[in-house]
């Protein structure tokens, strides 16, 4: 059985990202999930000097440890003024100065969603054009705009925006199960 991480790069204790992950990653057949949750790595704001005075965070380490140890990522995007949240950006910060490949070539399924009608769209973009460079190895992306109009317990409502969705974890399945 393939061992998922699933997160969102949110700290919102009602985060419809982390909804979205932990949904997405429930539909993944044959996979075992593990959900993680940013509030339980806290971790000063990066920084050189602190890193000189104090060495790596603990937090840090453990959090791309079980990175590392995942056989799939799924990870969905919180979008604050147009790029990633700040705690997301914190924990990435850290991790790059543990491993600047942290994401270790481990299959992602990469999203966003926000209530908006552009669904993070933005912060999507951002991690697109940064995260290969970083070890990043996105098989697959969704976006999912106005996700209250757009996202029930049962899933995606719309039926276009739902297709898409599913032809993203079908390519992400299919990336871990080779």
């Amino acid at each position: 059985m393939k061992k998922l991480i699933a997160f969102a790069g949110s700290n919102s204790k009602n985060s419809i990202n982390k909804q979205l992950a932990v949904y997405t990653a429930s539909q993944v057949k044959d996979a075992k999930m593990t959900v993680l949750d940013l509030n339980d790595f806290e971790l000063p704001l990066y920084g050189i000097d602190y890193e000189k005075e104090h060495g790596i965070p603990v937090n840090a380490q453990r959090f791309l440890d079980l990175i590392k140890s995942a056989d799939g990522i799924v990870l969905s995007l919180a979008e604050h003024n147009g790029a990633y949240a700040t705690v997301f950006k914190n924990i990435f910060d850290w991790m790059s100065r543990i491993d600047g490949k942290l994401w270790s070539d481990v299959p992602m399924l990469l999203m966003a969603t926000s209530p908006g009608a552009r669904g993070g769209a933005t912060a999507l973009e951002i991690a697109k054009g940064k995260f290969p460079y970083m070890g990043g190895n996105i098989v697959a992306d969704f976006s999912l705009p106005s996700f209250g109009q757009n996202f029930s317990n049962e899933g995606i409502v719309d039926v276009a925006l739902r297709k898409t969705f599913e032809s993203a974890v079908k390519a992400f399945e299919s990336s871990i199960t080779n």
